[in-house]
């Protein structure tokens, strides 16, 4: 795998070099004029209290702050395999952040992903779902960011190896990928359908994690759209009927997920879907989590025989023997998790008690997220209700987290145990 992986990388890097030389000359894109500090603009109240509520489903602010810096002013590390990207300033300063950047200039960088002195925007930025919003909508997601204060902080400076440096190769690649413009409804569905499509493939950009990248790390399409990806190193799971979950996702399920981190046949939202939910999702209208819903459950049409009853009585009667077995998983299921997770919807303790067998990690081909939960517990909750978990790193060995979660894969999901998970278990501690 490991020869294969460079080699996929390897050939990504020549097609990424060939095509920067030859997009070199073709791709240079003009810079437009700054605004004058003399310059005013006026937005109305409405613009403004709509952009914001346009900035939440955007995640802007999720990317856009790095820990324990100031809202919007950026720094936040994105490592890739190429190396690191740090995200922008987008408060209005004008040394530092967007202040100087006029509308058109906004609207090339959503739209066509080129800043306003015309460098090209790394991807990472996910312009090639933001294209698809509409020019109203851009309006007033401009006006709300440039109402905001402006505070003065220089990010630091992206480096990518070479030649994924050479920001003039994202011409080719955007010509390959990108389709840029605002998205047309749907005629075939309603009008709930549309507007979370709109929502999920525009702003909301959930496709950007929740899909697998294909060799020049754009998204996959087809049948592969939704199906799974990656983010910041967790396993962003399937949004439609390629999920390994037990029970499919269903129109509350979804609902209650966006809206609280919470659905009781998935888990908990935890990695950076926690943001995702608490900066994003729900601060929403309930008319737009509803459209959202609607959108994804169609992804998830019941199939037949898919008895989503019977399913969850077989899994949590599973769940119920397994308490009583004698193994050394067993034993530390009863010390480190029982005393919550054991505990019924309405007991005493705060929070939220997912049923395990149910959880969506447990049932993934991958293990890494289960092993991040226990790793590293979960200290910032999508939503407060939820309650918190700690973390094991510093009370359990690799090999009793091995042991206890190969325990609940096999015992309670009911699922084949991981291979080679100790080994798993290690790399990640490693990499904390």
């Amino acid at each position: 795998m490991k020869s294969k992986s460079k080699k996929v990388l390897g050939w990504g890097a020549a097609v990424v070099a060939i095509a920067a030389v030859g997009a070199g000359i073709a791709s240079w894109q003009p810079s437009i004029a700054p605004l004058k500090e003399t310059d005013h603009q006026t937005f109305s109240a409405e613009q403004i209290a709509r952009g914001e509520k346009l900035a939440a489903i955007g995640d802007c602010a999720v990317c856009h702050t790095r820990p324990g810096g100031e809202r919007n002013t950026g720094g936040l590390a994105m490592t890739i395999p190429f190396g690191t990207i740090y995200s922008t300033n987008i408060t209005p300063d004008r040394e530092t952040g967007i202040g100087s950047w006029s509308y058109p200039a906004f609207e090339r960088a959503m739209r066509h992903g080129v800043d306003r002195d015309g460098h090209y925007l790394y991807p990472a930025f996910p312009y090639t779902s933001f294209t698809r919003t509409s020019d109203e909508d851009l309006q007033a997601l401009y006006a709300w960011l440039m109402s905001q204060p402006p505070v003065r902080y220089q990010p630091p400076e992206t480096r990518l190896n070479f030649p994924f440096n050479i920001r003039q190769g994202i011409a080719a690649w955007n010509w390959l990928v990108l389709q840029p413009g605002a998205m047309q409804p749907d005629p075939a569905h309603d009008q709930a359908w549309n507007r979370g499509a709109y929502l999920t493939e525009g702003l909301g950009h959930c496709s950007a994690c929740h899909s697998p990248r294909n060799i020049l790390f754009a998204e996959q399409g087809g049948k592969a759209h939704l199906s799974g990806g990656v983010a910041e190193g967790w396993n962003a799971p399937a949004l439609t009927a390629h999920s390994n979950a037990p029970i499919s996702w269903n129109y509350a399920d979804l609902l209650g997920f966006m809206r609280s981190g919470y659905s009781a046949n998935h888990g908990v939202a935890a990695g950076p879907m926690g943001p995702v939910v608490n900066e994003g999702l729900s601060q929403l209208p309930e008319e737009d989590l509803q459209a959202m819903a609607v959108y994804l459950a169609s992804f998830n049409q019941p199939q037949p025989g898919d008895d989503e009853t019977t399913v969850k009585q077989q899994l949590l009667h599973r769940e119920a023997q397994a308490k009583t077995l004698a193994s050394e998983g067993a034993r530390l299921y009863s010390g480190a998790c029982m005393a919550c997770h054991a505990q019924s919807e309405g007991a005493p303790l705060a929070g939220v008690r997912p049923a395990l067998a149910l959880n969506t990690n447990l049932n993934d081909a991958s293990p890494d997220n289960a092993i991040r939960v226990v790793l590293n517990g979960i200290a910032a909750p999508a939503t407060p209700a939820l309650g918190t978990m700690p973390a094991f790193a510093g009370h359990l060995s690799d090999r009793q987290i091995a042991v206890l979660l190969n325990y609940l894969r096999t015992e309670q999901a009911g699922k084949a145990a991981w291979p080679d998970l100790q080994q798993r278990v290690t790399a990640l501690r490693n990499a904390r």
